[in-house]
């Protein structure tokens, strides 16, 4: 299955501190829900174990917004939280 990053996807990937393993890692193992405007959300919890924003954290939620395309999913955007 193929995942492709649309450029916004990817811009917020890193404002947010997600790498594409954990985005992908989300999208092929992770939780998949309906969201707004026909897309799918894919959600899942990773260990972390770093420092973000001078706090750390032990766990960080990666949620995906994707929508479909013929060959697998487009990811629209990420939003990432930590705990």
């Amino acid at each position: 299955m193929k995942i492709k990053i649309h450029p916004h996807a990817a811009r917020r990937m890193r404002e947010r501190g997600a790498t594409i393993a954990h985005v992908r890692d989300t999208v092929l193992n992770g939780t998949k829900l309906p969201a707004k405007f026909g897309r799918t959300k894919f959600r899942r919890i990773h260990p972390f174990g770093k420092t973000w924003n001078a706090k750390y954290y032990p766990r960080q939620q990666i949620e995906v917004f994707a929508t479909t395309i013929p060959d697998g999913w487009l990811v629209v955007t990420v939003i990432v939280k930590y705990f």
